[in-house]
C-alpha cells in the first residue's frame, strides 16, 4: 500500500536557528518550506526531512536519518569532517573501524549527530 510513496523522516531539535545551520550550511541541505518558527521543511534527494522545534530534541538514542552514498562514503566523510562534524566510532561486533567509518564486509557506515544529538549516518550500500 504504502511501497511506492516516498517516506519522510522527522528531526526533533531545540533550536531550529542552530539546526539550520547545520542542516543548509553543514550538510547542504535545501530548505522547501516552512510551518512558522515550528517547522523547515529540507529537500534530501527525492525524499523530505522535517527537522521541527521540540521538547523532547536529543532523546533519540538510535539512528534517526540514514543516507545510501554509495561508493562516495570516504569523500563525504572527509567533507563533512572538514566541516567540524565529529564522527561517532561504536564497538561492534565483526567491524572494523577505518578512520571514521565502521566496515563490516563490503558495507560501510559512518555516524555522527546533529547538535541536538540526533543520530545520522551515511552508509555505501
Amino acid at each position: 500500500m504504502l511501497g511506492h510513496i516516498n517516506a519522510v523522516a522527522n528531526l526533533a531539535v531545540k533550536d531550529l536557528a542552530v539546526a539550520r545551520r547545520f542542516y543548509e550550511d553543514t550538510l547542504g541541505l535545501a530548505q522547501v518550506d516552512a510551518e512558522g518558527d515550528e517547522v523547515i521543511v529540507y529537500r534530501s534527494g527525492n525524499t523530505r526531512l522535517n527537522v521541527y522545534r521540540s521538547a523532547f530534541a536529543g532523546t533519540n538514542q538510535a539512528t534517526a536519518v540514514t543516507w545510501s552514498v554509495d561508493g562516495d562514503i570516504e569523500r563525504l566523510v572527509a567533507a563533512l569532517k572538514a566541516k567540524g562534524v565529529r564522527f561517532e566510532h561504536y564497538d561492534m561486533p565483526d567491524t572494523t573501524l577505518a578512520g571514521d567509518i565502521h566496515v563490516m564486509g563490503d558495507m560501510k557506515v559512518a555516524w555522527f549527530k546533529d547538535p541536538d544529538g540526533n543520530i545520522l549516518n551515511l552508509i555505501n550500500v
